[in-house]
């Protein structure tokens, strides 16, 4: 453990760093550009597997660097297809990722923490502590994981990506940017920002950041409820980050980058799955340019909430339909192997 502390992970490193260390200890500059290939064009995770660099140059990288990659620790199979795996880090950390299959769709659902430190009521991965931030190539690993498993199973590539598995995507920005950078580059996987979904509890500077610097993909918020008081009990965050400015950040977003959001709501029984919840929702709607998520609630050991009755929920979403939202009904899927929305906690490999 000692010698892998005192070499460094090369993939913190950008493709100027790689080629001004290169000509320092006597390789060719063009070196780099094929090692940073390797790394996140062919999704390398040791330099022995980089067979264009001669083997007195991968015994050097190998003396110097270190490639801190995930493992599949455990991998969980669905009655639905949902393949959920806990990918274990360098240091022995755990995170969960989960692929969800789909008839026109491969979905990738990310983490980008170890734990999380929001403590929303109604999820698994709240109840945890945070033990630290994940760093960008963890990403970026479990989306070459997940797509590798796409193409196994289902003979199909991976085709959309959120970031909506453990953790707040936000209180990790650089690395959660970083890993979008080397998914989308050409210079690595190449997919379409169109392709991914950051999901958010919502901090409201952080979404102004995301304006700022311009950023292509979608933006989604766990919303869950329309007033303050109710989203106060079941998502602390909100006491700092209230619905007005939330609906100021997200409009700021939505004029900078012309993306419209989604709304995730998750129906509780007998909490925000009344009529007047779906007005509330919709007078929300009309101040932000949004689609809505409603989603059935996933039941968790540490929580009491249940998930609302089939017709409440079709009444709900008929509601706003009725008014002109555009409503998707997520059904869940994975709830057998805690796989679904809110579900994510390392419960099988702790």
């Amino acid at each position: 453990m000692t010698t892998i502390q005192q070499k460094q992970d090369i993939r913190k490193l950008n493709v100027d760093q790689i080629k001004s260390w290169m000509t320092e200890h006597g390789e060719k500059a063009f070196r780099a550009k094929q090692i940073y290939e390797w790394i996140w064009k062919k999704s390398a995770h040791s330099f022995d597997e980089m067979t264009n660099l001669s083997l007195a140059t991968r015994q050097l990288m190998n003396e110097h660097f270190v490639i801190h990659s995930l493992d599949v620790a455990k991998k969980q199979h669905s009655n639905d297809g949902t393949i959920k795996s806990a990918f274990k880090l360098f240091d022995g950390n755990l995170v969960e990722g989960v692929l969800i299959p789909a008839a026109d769709r491969m979905t990738a659902c990310v983490s980008s923490q170890v734990g999380c430190s929001l403590t929303c009521k109604f999820c698994a991965t709240g109840y945890m502590d945070r033990k630290r931030n994940l760093e960008a190539g963890e990403i970026y690993d479990q989306v070459v994981a997940i797509a590798q498993q796409a193409e196994k199973t289902f003979n199909a590539p991976l085709t959309n990506i959120v970031y909506m598995g453990m953790g707040e995507p936000l209180l990790n920005y650089a690395n959660v940017l970083q890993s979008i950078e080397y998914i989308t580059s050409p210079e690595g996987l190449n997919m379409s920002p169109k392709r991914i979904t950051v999901s958010t509890a919502g901090i409201a500077k952080m979404i102004k950041k995301l304006a700022d610097d311009e950023v292509r993909f979608r933006l989604a918020l766990s919303l869950h409820a329309a007033n303050d008081e109710k989203r106060n009990q079941i998502m602390p965050i909100n006491e700092s980050n209230s619905l007005d400015n939330l609906a100021e950040a997200l409009n700021y977003f939505y004029k900078k980058t012309g993306n419209r959001i989604t709304f995730e709501y998750i129906v509780f029984n007998n909490f925000n799955d009344t009529l007047q919840d779906a007005k509330e929702l919709w007078e929300f709607c009309k101040r932000v340019p949004a689609r809505v998520n409603i989603i059935e609630y996933n039941p968790i050991a540490e929580a009491d909430f249940k998930n609302t009755e089939a017709d409440r929920l079709d009444k709900f979403a008929a509601f706003l339909e009725d008014r002109g939202v555009s409503v998707h009904v997520r059904r869940s899927r994975g709830k057998d192997i805690d796989a679904a929305c809110g579900q994510l906690a390392n419960k099988e490999t702790n």
